[in-house]
């Protein structure tokens, strides 16, 4: 884009924007239109991002790439049956699928920044690496949750090359691969090789993974016709937008997350029910007062978790107990006559 110059300030204009139509006739007379218009205040258009595309058939684009890619995204249609297809208002079978994914410039792009990050902390410990990394790994995720990154393993194939660079990582600083296995990387939960410190605590830092981020996709679901935000209807709005003004940030945010589902027994939040917020590990056995550590349960259900928490509880209490008195016992030189304990020396 050429530039300006306004009261000594040099400005630089650029902006991306998409035209589409069924008719690549009026597609080419769009393009003169915005040069014609552009030449008039100074600008004009770049040639190197101009291209006409088609989004199904590849022959039909200028570059013989089919899609095209928009502010990081790549936006293509492909081919598809009657039972994946998407349909006209009508019924009508269109026969093609629109998939939304993360450019491969976007992609190549993220991976660079975190090969950077991985390459300034080849001497730091491990948490400080992690703690530089969540936040990259995040905002990129939070960019392209709604697209099908999760549904096309976009985000998969993010991880594995994330993991390549960590086993790289641990490599370098010890003296043999297994070695950084055992050293850095854990199972947690039902994840198997989590990149996470082991300082012995219930709630390690971890490194974040690109599909936990995975929840949504284009195939948006449609808001009801009789459905209104300001309904009432607290826990289908806050489900559906992961907000709602009436509603308690946190708990929206869960009941988004969750899908509307209450993780201890997995049926559906209806209106009126009772919500509470629990930990998912009770802080008394070591879990921490996070986001990460929060759930939203039924009233009902989260008694019955605190009932079998309290259990934990009681035996993790029981165990310190015994061990001191343990410890104060052995302080102690005693007999055992008839029975009965009979001290000789402190």
């Amino acid at each position: 884009m050429p530039r300006q110059k306004l009261v000594g300030i040099d400005i630089r204009y650029a902006d991306d924007f998409v035209v589409t139509h069924q008719d690549l006739h009026v597609i080419i007379r769009c393009r003169d239109l915005i040069s014609e218009w552009l030449k008039d205040i100074g600008l004009e258009l770049k040639p190197s991002k101009t291209r006409i595309a088609h989004t199904l058939y590849s022959e039909l684009s200028e570059d013989k790439k089919a899609g095209f890619n928009f502010l990081g995204y790549n936006i293509r249609q492909y081919p598809a049956g009657k039972y994946v297809s998407a349909h006209k208002t009508n019924g009508d079978i269109l026969g093609f699928k629109t998939i939304i994914n993360p450019s491969q410039e976007s992609c190549k792009k993220h991976q660079e920044s975190i090969r950077k990050v991985v390459k300034k902390h080849k001497h730091s410990p491990q948490a400080l690496l992690i703690g530089e990394l969540n936040p990259i790994i995040r905002g990129w995720c939070n960019y392209y949750n709604f697209s099908d990154a999760s549904t096309t393993n976009k985000f998969v194939l993010q991880d594995y090359l994330v993991f390549k660079k960590l086993r790289a990582w641990g490599r370098y600083r010890c003296k043999s691969l297994k070695t950084a296995y055992e050293k850095y990387f854990t199972k947690i939960g039902n994840k198997n090789w989590i990149f996470a410190t082991k300082e012995g605590d219930a709630n390690p830092l971890r490194l974040l993974l690109h599909r936990d981020f995975g929840s949504s996709s284009t195939d948006y679901v449609k808001v009801k016709g009789d459905k209104s935000p300001y309904d009432g209807n607290l826990v289908y709005w806050s489900t559906r937008m992961g907000r709602h003004t009436e509603m308690p940030p946190s708990k929206a945010y869960k009941l988004k997350k969750q899908k509307g589902k209450c993780n201890w027994c997995g049926l559906h939040f209806r209106e009126g029910d009772i919500l509470e917020e629990d930990h998912i590990i009770a802080t008394a056995l070591g879990g921490k007062n996070c986001y990460e550590n929060l759930q939203l349960l039924h009233g009902h259900c989260h008694d019955a978790k605190t009932a079998l928490d309290m259990t934990e509880i009681r035996k993790k209490q029981s165990s310190i107990f015994h061990k001191k008195l343990a410890k104060e016992w052995s302080k102690v030189d005693y007999l055992w006559i008839d029975d009965i304990p009979v001290v000789f020396s402190s």
